[in-house]
C-alpha cells in the first residue's frame, strides 16, 4: 500500500524533493527617497527574484505617480523586493536598505523632500516587523550614525506598481541626467557585501 501511494505521490508531484519551484517566496517593501536609486541595488542580489518600484503606505487606492509626489496620498515611493529566503535573509535586505540611503533624515533624500521619501520599512509579517525594529535599535545604540535613525516601520498594507516607466529605470536610462548625477555616483561610491552579490 505504501509503494502505491509514494507512487501516486510521485506522479502527481514528480519528485519526493523540494526543487527550488517549491520554495515559498517572500516579500519585502523599503522606501528610502527615489524608488530609482533602491531598484538597482536589489536587483544585484543573490536570491532577488524581482524587484518593482510603487507606491505603498497611502491611503488612496491606484495612486499615479503625479498624484503619489504631492505628497497627499499618504504614500511612500517604495521598492517591493521579491527574494527566496533559502538565500538571502531578510536581515541581509535590511542591511542593504540601511546602506544605500540616508536613514536619518525626516521625510527625505538628498534634493528629494516630501513624505513620498520618507524612509520607511512596511512588514508583511510580525518576525519582519521585530527584525526592522532591532535593526534600528541596535543602529541607534551602537550610534552608527551622527544622528539617530527617523525610519518608519509601517505594516505593508496593499502595494501599487508603479507605471511601467518606472520600472527599471537606471537600467533602461543609465544617460539620462538624474541617472548620470545622482544614481550612477551612489552605484560607484556604494559597495555591498561581495558574499551577497550574484
Amino acid at each position: 500500500m505504501k509503494t502505491i501511494l509514494l507512487s501516486i505521490f510521485l506522479t502527481l508531484t514528480g519528485s519526493l524533493a523540494m526543487s527550488d519551484d517549491n520554495v515559498k517566496l517572500e516579500k519585502a517593501s523599503f522606501g528610502g527617497g527615489c524608488f530609482w536609486c533602491l531598484e538597482p541595488f536589489f536587483e544585484k542580489l543573490k536570491g532577488v527574484e524581482s524587484v518593482k518600484s510603487g507606491y505603498q503606505g497611502g491611503k488612496v487606492e491606484n495612486p499615479t505617480y503625479k498624484e503619489v509626489t504631492t505628497g497627499k496620498t499618504g504614500h511612500a515611493e517604495v521598492v517591493q523586493v521579491v527574494y527566496n529566503p533559502e538565500v538571502i535573509h531578510y536581515t541581509d535586505l535590511l542591511e542593504v536598505f540601511f546602506d544605500i540611503h540616508d536613514p536619518t533624515t525626516l521625510n527625505r533624500q538628498g534634493n528629494d523632500v516630501g513624505t513620498q521619501y520618507r524612509s520607511t520599512i512596511l512588514y508583511y509579517s510580525d518576525e519582519q516587523k521585530n527584525l526592522a525594529e532591532a535593526a534600528i535599535k541596535k543602529l541607534n545604540d551602537e550610534k552608527v550614525f551622527k544622528t539617530p535613525v527617523v525610519t518608519q516601520v509601517e505594516s505593508a498594507g496593499n502595494f501599487y506598481v508603479a507605471e511601467s516607466y518606472h520600472q527599471d529605470y537606471y537600467a533602461k536610462n543609465s544617460s539620462a541626467p538624474y541617472c548620470r548625477v545622482v544614481i550612477a555616483p551612489k552605484l560607484k561610491k556604494i559597495q555591498l557585501r561581495e558574499d551577497l552579490l550574484k
